[in-house]
């Protein structure tokens, strides 16, 4: 079978139990309530499995980006190092449900502009709803972003953007980074809502070019006004994974107040989906969506939340979402705030 007719037909198998609804052409190219219910139905993740992985040697874990590798599932996550500051770490499954830490991907490098903070998220993940989760190499390497910072503590300002990369994405060794930051709250062409801090990222290769380059970078920063912080989410855009071009003049997604962070892209039929979490412009913080034709214009969900507090283990925080469809079950990552400290939990579309 040739490529394309191959990939016609993988992708035919992916969508042909999704709800007609999500693929209906809308009128004056807008998202429909029925298509946002439609949407909603088919990624909502009621029962809630529970923490599956805790604390280590009580440091906090946190943001899961799950992608698949061989045969075997990985999540890169991040570890809060002695009150210090940020660490990728690296954990493996074979069924989605029970994880081990295998290692650190990316440690304190104790000078430079990353000398104390490095919280990682993998790049080129198969983005497709129901797709093969697999990380895709581009120039024979697989590419993590990361939030990047020189100072101490919990997340000190400024934070920036940099790209590491390895040969073997199951293996828990340092990736190779590159030395200078591929974007940053100073760069020329940083926007209003980016001046402060940039964070976590979700790069995507969107093979179609839809906005004319393969790789799309979806991040959320951090703007501070009259001394209100609020966090908004931005676009960038690349033909190489090297050097990023910010998109459009305001953000993607922009709740007022607070928090709306750590942006997931999935393909829907003919729809892109966003999960994202939001905090303090509804009380607590809690994972959400909005969707899109063309990934520039969002229309934000407002009813039940995918996830959000209700369990000891996340009553304080149920937030920053990584979701997939594996054999019919959506399995929603998340970073649980509560009873067992910041650690990361699972809630499912079916029990289990």
């Amino acid at each position: 079978m040739k490529r394309r007719s191959f990939c016609k037909a993988a992708v035919g198998l992916i969508t042909a139990s999704l709800p007609a609804a999500l693929f209906a052409i809308p009128e004056k190219n807008e998202i429909s309530a029925d298509q946002m219910r439609a949407v909603y139905e088919e990624v909502k993740t009621p029962y809630k499995y529970g923490v599956i992985l805790p604390q280590e040697e009580g440091e906090m874990v946190d943001c899961p980006n799950v992608f698949r590798y061989k045969n075997h599932w990985y999540m890169i996550y991040v570890r809060m190092r002695k009150n210090i500051g940020y660490e990728g770490r690296l954990a493996e499954s074979s069924d989605l449900l029970h994880w081990k830490p295998v290692g650190t991907i990316l440690s304190f490098r104790q000078k430079g502009w990353d000398a104390w903070q490095a919280s990682p998220s993998a790049a080129l993940v198969d983005h497709r709803w129901g797709g093969s989760g697999m990380i895709q190499p581009f120039n024979g390497k697989y590419w993590i972003t990361y939030l990047g910072g020189e100072g101490k503590g919990y997340e000190p300002d400024p934070l920036k953007i940099g790209l590491a990369w390895t040969g073997d994405p199951s293996a828990a060794k340092e990736y190779e980074r590159r030395p200078d930051p591929i974007m940053s709250p100073q760069d020329s062409d940083a926007r209003w809502f980016e001046k402060t801090t940039l964070y976590k990222t979700n790069v995507i290769w969107d093979r179609e070019k839809t906005l004319g380059m393969p790789f799309i970078n979806f991040y959320n920063a951090k703007s501070v006004q009259g001394g209100k912080s609020t966090e908004r989410i931005g676009l960038a855009l690349s033909d190489d994974m090297i050097h990023w071009k910010r998109f459009g003049k305001d953000p993607l997604i922009d709740n007022g107040s607070g928090i709306s962070g750590d942006p997931q892209i999935v393909r829907f039929g003919n729809l892109w989906i966003m999960f994202y979490f939001g905090a303090f412009w509804k009380p607590n913080a809690f994972d959400t969506f909005a969707v899109s034709l063309d990934l520039i214009h969002w229309r934000k969900w407002d009813g039940p939340h995918l996830v959000e507090p209700s369990e000891k283990w996340d009553h304080k925080f149920a937030h920053k979402p990584w979701v997939i469809k594996h054999e019919d079950i959506v399995y929603h990552f998340y970073n649980a705030v509560g009873s067992n400290g910041r650690c990361i939990a699972l809630a499912l579309s079916k029990k289990i």
